[in-house]
Order: C-alpha cells, then sequence, then structure tokens
C-alpha cells in the first residue's frame, strides 16, 4: 500500500512546491510538494480503500515513519481518531519535524480525540517546542470548535501563554497570541482579561 500512495503523491507533485519547501529548509528525504487541501481530498480516497478502522490506524502508523513529508502529513487525515492513544499523540507530537506536522496533527487529528483538552493543557506546560507549539493550536482549535473553558482552564491558559509571550521561541509565541484570540472570543469578560494580559506586554 505505501509504494502505492507514493506513486499517486509522485503523480499529484507539485515541483515549484517542492523546491520552495526545500529552499527552507524542511529536512525529508522526499518532498513532493503537494498541497494540504489535495492531500486531504486523496486521504478521504484512501479512506474508502481502507475502511477497516485498525487497518487504517496501522497505514497511518507506518506512512509516519517514513521521511516523506506528504506521507507524514497523511497520518492525522487517515488514523482514527478513537484508535489514537493519549501516549502515541505525545510521541507523535514530539518527532513532529515542522510546525506544518504539528498543525495537521492537531487540526485532523487530536482535536478530534476524547482526550484533547487534557492534552492540549499538559502540553502547553511542557518545555520541549513541539509539545508547547502543539498545546496552544490544540486548546485554540478547540475553542473555535465551539468549546468553552472553565474558570480554571482560563486562568491556565493566560498563565501559560504570559510566559509563552515572554519566550524567544516565535512559533509559540503566536501560538499562544492566537490562543488568546480565540479565548477573547468567547465573552465579554473573557475579552477583558485577554486585553489586560495583552496591554502588560504592549501588545
Amino acid at each position: 500500500m505505501l509504494s502505492t500512495i507514493k506513486h499517486d503523491l509522485h503523480a499529484l507533485m507539485n515541483g515549484v512546491l517542492a523546491n520552495q519547501l526545500r529552499e527552507r529548509g524542511m529536512r525529508y528525504r522526499i518532498i513532493y510538494g503537494v498541497e494540504l487541501p489535495r492531500l486531504a481530498l486523496y486521504a478521504e480516497e484512501l479512506k474508502k480503500e481502507v475502511v477497516e478502522p485498525q487497518a487504517r490506524y496501522d497505514l497511518a502508523q507506518s506512512l509516519w515513519k517514513t521521511e516523506t513529508r506528504e506521507c507524514r502529513l497523511l497520518t492525522p487525515m487517515l488514523a482514527p481518531p478513537e484508535r489514537l492513544l493519549p501516549e502515541v499523540a505525545d510521541i507523535w507530537l514530539e518527532q513532529a519535524h515542522t510546525q506544518e506536522e504539528v498543525s495537521c496533527l492537531v487540526r485532523y487529528l487530536f482535536c478530534r480525540t476524547p482526550f484533547a483538552s487534557d492534552k492540549a493543557f499538559q502540553w502547553m506546560a511542557d518545555e520541549r517546542e513541539m509539545l508547547q507549539l502543539g498545546g496552544f493550536l490544540l486548546v485554540a482549535q478547540l475553542m473555535r470548535r465551539g468549546g468553552t473553558l472553565a474558570p480554571r482552564d482560563e486562568a491556565e491558559l493566560l498563565d501559560q501563554a504570559e510566559a509563552a509571550l515572554q519566550a524567544t521561541n516565535t512559533l509559540c509565541r503566536k501560538a499562544a497570541y492566537n490562543a488568546l484570540l480565540c479565548l477573547a472570543e468567547k465573552g465579554l469578560r473573557q475579552e477583558r482579561l485577554v486585553e489586560t494580559l495583552l496591554k502588560r506586554h504592549g501588545l
């Protein structure tokens, strides 16, 4: 199945984008340059071929183990959320090469798991870059999907985001800022809390 997928990805190849990604320093052995919307459509086709959840999960794991950009991005698009274990989510996030991989893991897979909220706050407090980035992206995604935070969770997000805003990591700073904007959209009280925090940092 892997060889068939790689053949299909080669047919979808965008050479211009592939070269641009290599010039940006993406560290993959193979880059086909397939755009995310096209990858998502291809993933839907694969789901029709690999219907059984465990088989799809096994395929997703195999794709993650490759050093091909598109295969790794297909992993969260294919893996059934109900089959994903929290400890595997930790491993995949820690092994992520790029912000693009983290974003796809969050958007297509992690936000659909039953442990999403717990992991979001656990990862936000982690010192490892990809885990912290994933935590802020995940809590923002959950709020965009209609989720609300308990007051204690709001306070935790504000504390973690404030720490991230003072850090040197640009990706985490941006993700923390965006998570705060999502919180501010939940109501006037939350908007005032976020506004006060941002003013403290001249934002």
